[in-house]
């Protein structure tokens, strides 16, 4: 029997963390440092709300985020990965850890093991 694990999966699970704590991070600076870890820099973003394309768009969005919600960011609850994809179930968190909200998210990670591809599912707000 073939061995059927991949070896990569710990590496898009830990390229996927460092992508959550893009959304965690303080201003674009901080998260523009973050960035090149884990994403693409032709990356594209699509959620029920927008779609950014590359990083700076991405980044514009994430600091627009935290307007909204201040100290917002992501836990993963549940992450699954096979053939250069993920799916990951979270959390949206505010500052002071109360649960916001939740969803799913897919991605699609490069030969190089960056997130190419970032889809967020989630019930957008009334």
């Amino acid at each position: 029997m073939t061995d059927m694990t991949d070896t990569t999966d710990t590496d898009r699970r830990q390229t996927w963390e460092r992508y959550a704590a893009i959304w965690k991070a303080e201003g674009a600076t901080e998260k523009r440092a973050l960035c090149d870890a884990c994403l693409s820099p032709e990356c594209v973003y699509t959620d029920p709300r927008t779609q950014a394309r590359g990083v700076d768009e991405l980044i514009t969005y994430m600091v627009e985020f935290h307007g909204q919600v201040p100290g917002g960011h992501f836990v993963t609850t549940e992450f699954f990965t096979h053939h250069q994809r993920s799916l990951a179930k979270w959390n949206m968190v505010g500052a002071d850890g109360e649960v916001l909200g939740d969803g799913v998210s897919y991605g699609e990670y490069d030969a190089d093991g960056k997130l190419t591809a970032m889809t967020g599912f989630f019930a957008p707000p009334a």
